[in-house]
């Protein structure tokens, strides 16, 4: 089995087993929080950023964001799957990010990623922040764009 198709399989079934190659984190029903994964947090008036080291050769599967926002990709080369899609991103660059998609992230070098979220409480609750910013499955990713209707 090829990268592609690894990053592939890791979004169409979320994997919950190793692949012989390929480090996978994260089954997409949680969010990864672990050393493996450095993140940094800042804030500014009605914006939280959100900075993620990820080291070569990792897979990650994350969870299903809520809103259009913004990520850079600072440093490294990044390709990232969805169900439908495959994107290759090499830093430095930006991506408009649309809601209601899941996606894996191979890292074929190191990199930094930052997410422009918006935060209109001012909150520094990083734990309140993540349950408007992303749900852990498509179920609550439709019962939150129906109750904010």
């Amino acid at each position: 089995m090829n990268k592609i198709q690894v990053i592939q399989d890791s979004v169409k079934n979320v994997i919950k087993n190793p692949i012989e190659g390929v480090d996978v984190y994260g089954d997409g029903s949680s969010i990864i929080e672990n050393d493996l994964f450095p993140l940094k947090h800042a804030f500014a008036d009605q914006i939280y950023l959100r900075e993620l080291t990820i080291k070569k050769g990792m897979l990650m599967v994350g969870a299903i964001h809520n809103h259009l926002h913004i990520f850079f990709l600072l440093k490294g080369h990044l390709t990232l799957s969805t169900k439908d899609t495959i994107e290759d991103y090499e830093a430095p660059c930006y991506v408009v990010s649309k809601p209601g998609v899941q996606r894996a992230v191979y890292a074929n070098e190191d990199s930094i990623v930052v997410n422009i979220h918006k935060n209109p409480t001012n909150t520094k609750d990083v734990k309140e922040l993540e349950k408007e910013i992303v749900s852990l499955n498509t179920e609550d990713y439709e019962k939150y764009i129906n109750n904010k209707k």
